[in-house]
């Protein structure tokens, strides 16, 4: 859902950024390798510590790289397959890195076996949810759903929370409780996406081969 709004504002917010890097030189495909690298930083080296808000920051600065990235393919003129591969490869690795971070987390001094295992659910369900949905359009369906949690849901959900819930070590009393309260969000309403996405790529290929079959049928009683 955030997909639909969130992605067209940011983008016309990043359009002179992505025009500036263009004019020195930087290609989009490095953007994307950068962007995927500095989550990874972000989520592995802080969230695992209990670094959360600190971790977040670091991970929000290259997030936006998603939308930089084929912001400059468009203006350059240079969109392709190997770059949507690319990209879409590569954010399978950074929210991976991201829940990793938080299992870590609860596997070490965040000492809940439940938590962690929390966490891992959002991180396999995420690429669960991604993947019928991209296995529907590869077989012909155009797999028409807007998910309850998509990814663009689950990394604010998570990344806000997480942020704010890193304050604790600042001070702030009891509000560490919001990172527990984002992984199971994530994960029900992930599991609940999930769903949706089966059912609609069941009811599309039903649809699909009912109108395959129909010419084949009226030829045989013709």
């Amino acid at each position: 859902m955030l997909n639909k709004y969130a992605r067209a504002f940011f983008t016309r917010v990043l359009t002179p950024f992505a025009a500036f890097l263009l004019r020195r030189g930087v290609s989009p495909d490095t953007v994307t390798l950068i962007g995927t690298a500095g989550v990874m930083v972000g989520a592995l080296a802080f969230y695992p510590r209990g670094e959360f808000f600190w971790g977040t920051v670091v991970i929000t600065l290259f997030v936006f790289s998603d939308l930089v990235d084929g912001n400059m393919a468009r203006q350059a003129g240079t969109s392709s397959r190997w770059g949507a591969f690319l990209d879409s490869t590569l954010d399978r690795v950074a929210d991976a890195a991201i829940f990793a971070g938080f299992a870590l987390w609860y596997a070490g001094d965040g000492d809940s076996i439940t938590l962690c295992a929390v966490a891992i659910f959002c991180l396999a369900s995420g690429q669960v949810v991604s993947y019928t949905k991209a296995r529907g359009e590869s077989i012909g369906l155009p797999v028409n759903v807007n998910g309850l949690v998509e990814r663009a849901e689950r990394l604010v959900i998570s990344l806000v929370l997480a942020g704010f819930s890193g304050l604790h070590k600042f001070g702030v009393p009891h509000i560490d409780i919001l990172l527990p309260i984002a992984l199971w969000v994530v994960a029900v309403g992930s599991l609940i996406t999930l769903g949706q996405r089966v059912v609609t790529v069941r009811r599309e290929s039903a649809e699909a081969d009912a109108a395959a079959a129909a010419p084949a049928e009226q030829g045989e009683n013709a």
